[in-house]
């Protein structure tokens, strides 16, 4: 704070040119107040005794005083008794105004997500759900057309006997999944890369190389079950509403203090790499339960993953976006008895019987059991 040692005082004369300027000692006594003519500041020139004390007019631009109410009311203008810097401001973060703001935000962002919250079929999990149907599909118009794209060269032709191995498990899960009115497009790509993926809208892209890893048509079940499960629960939609609470969340920390670079990491590491992992065990669960509404044995699904766990080297599971083969393996396991009750309640007999019959009475001398 910048305090002058003596108070100045303005007393206005009759002509509006001219202010004369009264110099005082902080003990001021209202009776003994001694001015000097050489003190009489024109308008635009200044003249003063050379042993005075007073600082030029430039110097004085960013600066803000306060009233000494100590002196009488008519020598209190204008008041020059004290003087601060105008940098000494209250932090933002400090002044109500911010905090109003900060509040509106915050009561506004809860009503959107309590509005925006559904339940997800068959988990019956509670979860944040901002995009529409017809959004989510104008988006996976454009993945499509990129994979197809990328992949031209390499996508078996329907008449190949992988693609229809491939489609006559996909149809069998589809039938039970509850989507049949779904544009499901089955897609078999030459790699010998171990994966499957499916794009929202039903596409679903199946790579040869996980064919050896699964082995028979259960094996392969839980793939495609495990697909099928990621397009029930609309999971790549609840990823861009969930990246929009993500931003949100950012950017309220902005206004407090600087994440920088780590705060990218620590929300990635943290949060959203978790929720991922959370999203692949939920079409785990699902497809667990369709397959085996399908009648296809789930217990197979346990020795897939096993298999899948030997032929991979996957990096550390809170480095990926998907959970380790073995932890995968023990929600499975804990799952098993209501994927068997699910079977039982199927009348999985009662259809292979049927299927037998019709086989061993229509098909062809090979065939019959």
């Amino acid at each position: 704070m910048f305090i002058l040692k003596d108070v100045l005082f303005n007393i206005r004369i009759n002509s509006k040119d001219k202010i004369l300027r009264c110099f005082k000692p902080r003990n001021f006594n209202f009776h003994t107040i001694k001015c000097d003519s050489n003190t009489i500041i024109n308008k635009h020139k200044i003249f003063r005794n050379k042993q005075e004390f007073f600082p030029k007019l430039n110097s004085l631009r960013n600066i803000r005083t306060t009233v000494d109410k100590k002196a009488p009311r008519s020598l209190q203008y204008p008041p020059y008794s004290h003087y601060e810097r105008f940098d000494n401001e209250i932090p933002f973060y400090q002044k109500r105004k911010f905090w109003m703001w900060i509040c509106g935000l915050g009561g506004l962002s809860g009503f959107y997500y309590v509005s925006h919250l559904e339940t997800v079929p068959i988990s019956n999990r509670r979860r944040f759900m901002d995009v529409t149907p017809k959004q989510e599909e104008l988006m996976a118009q454009q993945a499509f057309k990129q994979v197809i794209s990328h992949y031209q060269k390499h996508i078996l032709y329907p008449s190949d006997p992988r693609v229809r191995y491939v489609k006559q498990v996909a149809e069998r899960i589809i039938r039970v999944s509850g989507m049949q009115d779904l544009n499901w497009e089955i897609f078999v790509i030459e790699s010998p890369e171990r994966n499957a993926f499916v794009l929202p809208g039903g596409k679903i892209f199946v790579f040869t190389g996980i064919l050896d890893v699964t082995e028979n048509k259960n094996g392969l079940a839980a793939v495609l079950g495990h697909e099928v499960g990621h397009q029930i629960a609309r999971h790549s939609a609840e990823k861009l509403s969930f990246f929009k609470i993500i931003m949100l969340g950012q950017f309220m920390l902005s206004l407090l203090i600087d994440p920088g670079f780590i705060g990218s990491l620590l929300f990635k590491f943290a949060i959203f790499l978790p929720f991922s992992r959370k999203c692949e065990i939920e079409a785990d669960y699902i497809g667990l339960l369709l397959m085996a509404q399908a009648c296809f044995d789930p217990r197979e699904a346990v020795k897939m993953w096993e298999r899948m766990e030997q032929v991979s080297k996957g990096i550390p599971q809170f480095l990926s976006t998907h959970p380790n083969h073995s932890a995968r393996i023990q929600k499975i396991e804990k799952w098993m008895p209501e994927a068997l009750h699910k079977r039982e309640l199927s009348d999985c007999e009662q259809q292979y019987e049927g299927f037998r019959d019709y086989v061993n009475r229509y098909g062809p001398q090979w065939v019959r059991f």
